[in-house]
């Protein structure tokens, strides 16, 4: 089974990903990684840490002569704030962080460990882990992408753009968005949260194109995609609601404005759904817990991030005393990082699907089964 742990604190030596699962013989670019790890680090309203970090993945296993060998990967990012041992203790917990859970959880009057470990830092490892995994589904025509749709109060416009236009229009924006106009008042948006020294959050959005019917299942409650995706998108730092197609906008409407009419075109063009064609894809792609051949399309919504410059009020941990909360050195906004994020868990979730249904030791054995299932399809 394709699957991934991570390892390392914020201000730890490093951070490692570990990839377990991942066919023989699939070839690795190491640039894609790191240009995901610079996306992940770009974005307007970031913190100063990241103007010293330059994130570079290293490849300690798994991969020799630029291909896999079936064997776990293991991927190392260095920090360059690597000072944990001379930080100072944190005894004062900042509201909205895992400080207080975590240290009544483990008996703590300290959370600097609980705050190292549970640090948005870690992300940059499973984006890693992300990038080798959307290697794996490009072999095969699905491509995954992710953008910003909201910061604070402005909203983008719907994005129905494919896939190149998408990632060319994104490339554009500081904040990773691809409707301009938006983009602009987004901008204002982070400058007028960082002058009052608040934070914002905002949605961002994954689509995949190219993802075939049939993954995932409507047998059993732990297989089906959509609640797949939603725990890898809610298990992201800050996201505290997540969307899948119309998501809770259809709980207002009537069945007969949500539900995607089916209609039939066969061809090479619709051969992923079986010929199938849909007038609209409110369902995001998935239906009974089932890929259907349409774009897929996840939203994760994602809360201000907890560390304000004016901090809120907090009791300590080892007196009890009320008192300010610690402050740390932290974003403005980071919902620009977190579409990088999101992007990258959606990739890994689609592929590990992707290797249950068609599984294989080799790419190549992977890429025969594959075939035969889109001839099928096609015959359906």
């Amino acid at each position: 089974m394709l699957c991934y742990l991570t390892a390392g604190e914020s201000h730890g030596p490093c951070l490692v990903a570990l990839v377990v699962g991942l066919p023989a013989s699939l070839p690795i670019d190491e640039t894609f990684v790191n240009a995901m790890l610079v996306r992940r680090q770009g974005g307007y309203g970031r913190s100063k840490r990241m103007d010293i970090e330059s994130d570079r993945a290293e490849v300690l296993s798994g991969v020799i002569k630029g291909k896999t060998t079936g064997a776990p990967v293991a991927l190392m990012i260095r920090n360059k704030a690597a000072n944990l041992d001379g930080l100072p203790a944190v005894e004062v917990p900042r509201p909205g962080h895992a400080d207080l859970a975590g240290a009544l959880k483990l008996g703590l009057k300290d959370s600097r460990s609980v705050l190292e470990r549970s640090s948005a830092r870690e992300t940059a490892a499973r984006v890693a882990a992300g990038a080798l995994a959307k290697q794996l589904l490009m072999r095969f025509g699905i491509s995954v992408v992710g953008h910003v749709v909201a910061i604070g109060g402005v909203e983008a416009k719907r994005c129905d753009l494919e896939e190149e236009e998408l990632v060319k229009a994104r490339g554009k924006s500081e904040v990773y968005c691809w409707d301009a106009e938006a983009g602009k008042r987004m901008l204002k948006e982070i400058d007028s949260a960082r002058e009052a020294g608040d934070t914002v959050g905002g949605v961002f959005e994954v689509l995949a194109f190219g993802v075939p019917a049939g993954l995932g299942s409507f047998a059993q409650w732990e297989s089906r995609l959509d609640g797949r995706l939603a725990q890898a998108l809610m298990a992201v730092q800050a996201v505290k609601g997540v969307e899948i197609g119309m998501g809770f906008g259809a709980a207002g409407m009537r069945g007969s404005a949500v539900h995607d009419e089916i209609g039939y075109e066969g061809g090479e063009r619709w051969v992923r759904s079986g010929g199938y064609t849909r007038k609209s894809n409110n369902a995001g792609g998935i239906e009974g817990g089932v890929s259907n051949g349409e774009p897929i399309r996840v939203r994760g919504a994602m809360k201000p991030i907890p560390t304000l410059r004016r901090p809120l009020a907090s009791a300590r941990l080892d007196n009890k005393e009320s008192t300010e909360a610690s402050y740390e050195r932290s974003d403005v906004c980071a919902v620009p990082a977190a579409s990088v994020v999101g992007e990258a868990v959606v990739a890994f979730e689609l592929a590990r699907a992707f290797m249950e249904k068609f599984g294989g030791d080799s790419v190549e054995e992977t890429g025969r089964n594959f075939e035969g299932y889109v001839e099928g399809l096609g015959r359906f």
